[in-house]
């Protein structure tokens, strides 16, 4: 006879081993905040014992209340949240030293940090099951596209340097509600596709070997096309547009495995970039100053200039392979080289190779977030995790590209690293969400008996007799609203689309070579007092 699933090893939960990531990424990044002390001023700053306490116990405090509420949860997401988040402190209050009047921009972002670190916090206690956020799925989308518009309401929105994508907040200043809002239109973007995706894969005609969908298909991938160029019209924010098309068009194919749909959204991705180059003026000159950034006429412009770009690139080349070492170089030259050119600076005082293991952490948050994707079988919660581990991944490429001159500048922020209390905020609350999924993911099955999550049932027998409407909510209230588990219904043979991971087979079969009279503990439903 098999053994019960019960009495199998249970997933390591690997909180040690977190810890002991955690503390090493405490101690790099007050490291690195002494030595742009020592490079800058020649001493240890006065308060970098105060620094590494508030970073410490902002850490350890997300690491109990991991260990309490999700301990199946990615053991590696909160080190290196915790990681860039350190080295983009440094490097600000390093920029903040080479300023005429010191500014204190990094107690600003450290306040910022706890901030997010308590919503993140928030987002692991009281959020029990990813799922639950799929009956939201409409009032999502509609925060998410109130939130993309608050700029544009005249006394609320502020424009700076010709993007009006920010919104006046009280004691708070200035806060951008975009970034908020991708995490919202992620969550409307899974609701959505998963309970349309049979629609969007129908078979339409084959044309040079690849299956195109039907045109009347193709609402979804407009209207998001159409609301990318509205942003990049009126709120003249290339960076959002993009991310926010870019998401919509991974999430997609990912719900889809269609092809066809990353060609169209390519396709429109161009003609979009090509009407705005021929009518959008601050299109223009991001073009401009990216193609002929090394021009005398472009680098010397006042407005739209390539004098930004230029200067971030010198810098990247002063610094070489290995940098000129943390304080010792001159990031200052470089407009914001604090918040959109950080990876600039960086570049400079860190070199080349400490870029790369920076481009690493994000790699691994990255392929965490996939990873816990593909561990998950509901549908909703395997979108959740790409959309949010996509939109950090393009974010970082749209960054990176960016100051590289890869692509022309978009005007976003390196998430964890660059100022800015935004998106700092909506970065921990991506890692908290990613930490509540995967801690789902994980989770065995003997732990839905605990009171953890919910077990979900088999629905009751229907009278003969009965109502039909009586018959689907009473289904809907298993199917829907039940919260994840890892148990099929018990008269399943197929796997339904929304249901998770489970190792265990439906009730009414038995293992391999057992007889029919045999009783395994599996065959035993939960009774009332196990749920």
């Amino acid at each position: 006879m098999n053994q019960a699933p019960s009495q199998t090893a249970r997933p390591r939960t690997y909180r040690l081993a977190e810890l002991g990531l955690l503390i090493l990424a405490i101690v790099v990044a007050t490291s690195s905040y002494a030595l742009v002390g020592l490079g800058v001023e020649g001493t240890i700053p006065a308060n970098v014992y105060g620094y590494a306490a508030w970073l410490a116990v902002l850490g350890i405090a997300i690491h109990i209340v991991v260990w309490i509420k999700a301990k199946y949860a990615d053991p590696v997401l909160v080190p290196i949240a915790v990681l860039l988040n350190g080295l983009g402190l440094a490097m600000i209050y390093r920029v903040d030293l080479g300023r005429d009047e010191y500014l204190g921009s990094g107690m600003t972002q450290l306040i910022w940090t706890s901030l997010g670190v308590v919503l993140a916090g928030l987002i692991v206690i009281f959020l029990k099951d990813h799922r639950l956020l799929r009956r939201y799925t409409y009032i999502s989308g509609m925060a998410g596209l109130v939130l993309l518009l608050l700029p544009l309401v005249p006394g609320l929105g502020s424009e700076h340097y010709g993007a009006r994508i920010w919104i006046k907040v009280p004691l708070f200043g200035s806060f951008q509600p975009g970034e908020v809002s991708k995490i919202l239109l992620t969550i409307f973007f899974a609701g959505y596709l998963v309970s349309y995706k049979d629609q969007l894969v129908a078979a339409g005609k084959k044309f040079l070997g690849i299956q195109w969908p039907r045109l009347r298909d193709l609402g979804p991938i407009v209207t998001a096309w159409v609301a990318s160029v509205g942003v990049l019209v009126f709120e003249r924010d290339l960076g959002t547009s993009l991310l926010f098309f870019g998401l919509f068009v991974a999430m997609l194919y990912v719900a889809t495995s269609k092809a066809s749909w990353i060609i169209l959204g390519l396709g429109f991705f161009a003609a979009g970039a090509v009407l705005a180059s021929l009518y959008f003026t601050h299109v223009q000159q991001r073009i401009d100053g990216w193609l002929n950034a090394l021009t005398p006429e472009v680098y010397n412009k006042e407005v739209g200039g390539s004098y930004q770009l230029v200067q971030g690139l010198f810098g990247m080349s002063n610094g070489g392979l290995i940098g000129t070492g943390l304080g010792e170089g001159r990031p200052n030259m470089v407009p914001f080289a604090e918040s959109d050119f950080i990876y600039a600076a960086f570049g400079e005082e860190i070199g080349l190779a400490g870029l790369f293991v920076i481009l690493l952490c994000y790699l691994f948050i990255f392929q965490r977030g996939i990873r816990t994707a593909q561990q998950l079988r509901d549908g909703f919660g395997t979108l959740l995790a790409t959309g949010l581990s996509f939109t950090i991944a393009l974010q970082v490429f749209v960054v990176v590209g960016g100051v590289t001159r890869l692509i022309p500048l978009t005007g976003l922020t390196t998430p964890f690293l660059a100022q800015g209390g935004s998106s700092l905020i909506a970065n921990w609350m991506i890692v908290g969400l990613l930490l509540r999924i995967s801690d789902n993911a994980r989770r065995p099955v003997e732990e839905f008996h605990t009171g953890v999550l919910r077990i979900t049932e088999d629905p009751e027998p229907v009278p003969a007799g009965a109502h039909a409407n009586d018959t689907a909510a009473s289904a809907r209230t298993v199917d829907e609203d039940a919260p994840t588990t890892n148990l099929p219904p018990a008269d399943s043979r197929v796997f339904d689309d929304e249901a998770p991971t489970t190792n265990l087979p439906p009730a009414g079969a038995r293992p391999r070579g057992q007889a029919p009279n045999d009783t395994d503990a599996t065959d035993q439903r939960p009774t009332g007092g196990e749920r």
